[in-house]
């Protein structure tokens, strides 16, 4: 059991793994990103499109790279999986492109931290249509709104997918003496997301971006926050108050520990979860009146309730639960939610991010990664905690020591993968990434949240007038930059496309709501 933070030399990675990669270093070849980045439709003034999701961007329920997350104004754009950064950013580029052109004058809000002037009732949440996945897709956020309140799902953020190439596996599973199978790979990636927890706070540092708020997101509750002028709260050392007490964190999964031990143990503890009541969510109730509140009275109605900053993932099937589809097929590839969008970039990530991302993902990988227990799972979030609303205060410490030496000692491991990274991709941009990553940890203020701070200061603006002023800067980004014309064509026959699909599935249904319902909530196996 690990409660106390790593020792220095527990973070360093196995020589024999990083000699035996460096004599084939190409099996690091076709490592795949993937990008699903959220943004809230805004009006030219700031304020919340209470719209419908735009039909001439298609079907939000059957479109391949553009839906909605939580609320109907809440786009989510989907790439599909690259083997280079700059692909990705390529084709994330392009799907904005062709938003914004379908936008009219509305414009994509530029920060992950919404201000919001509404009542909570007020915020649209998704719609998708009559067939019984469509419902159900709307019921699920229905529920959420209920529990978490529809502000707080309005947080938009950054989600990345990751997964290295085939030819990887057998080579690594010879380094370790182990026979290369989906088992092994499944077991790998346990360890890399245990290792991931253990260490994300780094990430939050080096790319929190949300280190101040509109005031009115806080309510009248104990903040703790500060006043940086009469319509902005902040604290003065935050990084990303987006993973911190007001924003993806919930008191009733504050005590849940997923355990990420084996596959097993994951389903275990998730399925308990996603099956035992919790009270204050029977209160609410589920089918009131005629109207379905909820889809039950569980601590998660599904599995994507549970806010974790890394999943474990494996594209599913259709109808199939995402639980299901791990245990029958084992993981796929991670997924790893605690990113900001940084509101000086227009999509909201670069290719430079994207090469850290890989470094540190594989790093995880590679590095011994011992069990996890509850009480670590407290001590993460506690050190995330201290990251997000003090991370760039003088001397922080953390479990494992000081912020600086324990980054440092993260970072030093990071530059030997960005080594193989280079010699497998005949570059020396993820080492470049990696210096430049190491003077941010340095120095505090060339970081995002810095950054963002030093702007609001530099302009004497509040932070809703500087969201406001990059949304239209993005807007105006991609408003000078129209797509080609035979691109255009083709993502106008996606959207054509999407509704002839969703139009199918309504057409296809063979049982009532409850009915599917029923059936789809069986736990899952």
């Amino acid at each position: 059991m690990r409660v106390d933070g790593p020792n220095l030399q527990d973070l360093a990675l196995p020589t024999t793994v990083l000699h035996g990669l460096r004599a084939d270093c190409g099996a690091l070849q076709g490592i795949r990103r993937g990008v699903e980045k959220e943004s809230l439709r805004a009006s030219a003034d700031g304020r919340l499109s209470l719209r419908p999701h735009p039909p001439s961007l298609g079907a939000a329920l059957t479109h391949p790279q553009i839906t909605t997350d939580f609320s109907e104004a809440q786009l989510e754009l989907i790439t599909a999986p690259h083997d280079t950064p700059e692909g990705c950013i390529r084709e994330l580029e392009e799907i904005h492109r062709f938003v914004q052109r379908g936008l009219g004058d509305e414009m994509l809000w530029a920060a992950s931290m919404p201000c919001l002037l509404l009542p909570n009732s007020d915020i649209p949440i998704g719609r998708y249509g009559k067939s019984n996945i469509g419902m159900a897709k709307t019921v699920y956020r229905r529920g959420l709104g209920h529990r978490y309140g529809r502000l707080m799902q309005a947080i938009s953020g950054i989600h990345y997918n990751y997964s290295v190439p085939a030819a990887f596996w057998p080579r690594y599973a010879n380094l370790l003496r182990r026979q290369s199978s989906q088992d092994f790979i499944t077991e790998s990636y346990f360890g890399l997301i245990r290792n991931f927890r253990r260490h994300s706070w780094l990430l939050i540092y080096l790319f929190g971006a949300s280190p101040a708020i509109c005031r009115a997101l806080a309510g009248n509750s104990g903040h703790g926050l500060k006043a940086f002028d009469a319509g902005t709260l902040h604290l003065p050392h935050a990084t990303a108050l987006r993973m911190g007490r007001l924003g993806y964190q919930s008191d009733a999964q504050s005590s849940l520990h997923i355990s990420y031990n084996s596959l097993n143990s994951y389903a275990a503890t998730m399925r308990g979860a996603l099956t035992k009541p919790y009270p204050p969510y029977e209160a609410i109730g589920v089918k009131v009146n005629g109207e379905y509140r909820q889809l039950n009275t569980a601590l998660l109605q599904i599995e994507n309730e549970f806010y974790g900053a890394i999943r474990p993932k494996r594209r599913i099937e259709p109808g199939e639960r995402p639980l299901t589809a791990l245990r029958r097929r084992g993981v796929e590839y991670v997924e790893v939610r605690c990113l900001d969008l940084n509101p000086f970039l227009p999509v909201g990530i670069d290719a430079a991010q994207m090469r850290f991302l890989d470094c540190f993902l594989l790093y995880c990988l590679l590095a011994p990664s011992p069990p996890d227990s509850p009480e670590e799972s407290a001590a993460i979030q506690a050190d995330q905690t201290a990251v997000v609303e003090r991370g760039r205060a003088p001397n922080l410490q953390l479990r494992g020591g000081d912020r600086n030496a324990l980054g440092g000692a993260i970072l030093n491991e990071c530059a030997a993968v960005a080594e193989l990274l280079d010699a497998a991709h005949q570059t020396n941009e993820y080492s470049r990434v990696l210096h430049e990553h190491k003077a941010r940890l340095e120095d505090p203020s060339r970081t995002p949240s810095a950054a963002v701070l030093a702007a609001l200061a530099e302009d004497k603006q509040p932070f809703f007038r500087f969201a406001l002023r990059q949304s239209e800067r993005h807007r105006r980004w991609f408003a000078e930059r129209p797509l080609p014309a035979d691109a255009l064509a083709e993502h106008e026959r996606r959207a054509a496309q999407s509704f002839t699909q969703q139009a199918r599935m309504e057409a296809e249904d063979r049982v009532g709501f409850d009915e599917f319902l029923k059936n789809y909530l069986t736990p899952p196996e």
